[in-house]
């Protein structure tokens, strides 16, 4: 009956510290930690989490949309759980589903954060849409303009430099130095 802690966080550059810190304190005995969206169905941490819990063990997590996103991928997640005789326990909402109550608080959750990031997503790309209406360019900068397939032509034709030369010298792919070739011979 062991304490099986799951933290993750959304990217790179967030910290897993205050999650590790509030699993650390209540004392589990595992730890599965990642940082990748709740969006990325492809999570290998909480993968490994599931297969490792076993009948008896208590998955123990901070914040319910630490553990799924939708209220679908929870559910799934939750019936798998059950499925195998495991309970959730959640931190800062105060969820256990050893007991009715914990359980019903669970699915209200999942609903509750399914809403919560729908309008996110609905406040996000109004921004999207007030920023390119303003003019904001979104996205890389073009890596070929015309001067710059100019210049790759100019050494392939008049310095006679190869592709690989050409790629060492723009910093420019394979593919890239070819797409300018090509453009510039029609």
């Amino acid at each position: 009956m062991a304490l099986v802690g799951y933290a993750r966080v959304s990217s790179l550059g967030q910290s897993l510290d205050v999650q590790k810190e509030k699993l650390e304190g209540i004392g589990v005995d595992k730890l599965f930690e990642e940082k990748r969206s709740g969006v990325d169905a492809n999570r290998p941490a909480l993968k490994q989490c599931l297969e490792y819990l076993r009948e008896g063990d208590t998955m123990v997590i901070s914040r319910i949309d630490r553990l799924a996103r939708s209220a679908e991928d929870l559910l799934r997640i939750v019936r798998e759980l059950e499925c195998k005789g495991v309970t959730i326990r959640v931190l800062d909402q105060s969820i256990d589903t050893r007991d009715a109550a914990g359980k019903a608080f669970l699915g209200m959750l999942a609903v509750f954060a399914e809403f919560e990031s729908d309008i996110r997503k609905e406040r996000q790309m109004d921004g999207i849409a007030k920023a390119k209406a303003k003019g904001t360019k979104f996205g890389r900068k073009a890596a070929l303009t015309p001067e710059v397939i100019a210049d790759i032509r100019s050494m392939r034709d008049n310095e006679e430099r190869t592709v690989p030369e050409i790629m060492k010298r723009t910093g420019l792919s394979k593919a890239t130095v070819y797409r300018a070739l090509a453009f510039s011979s029609n």
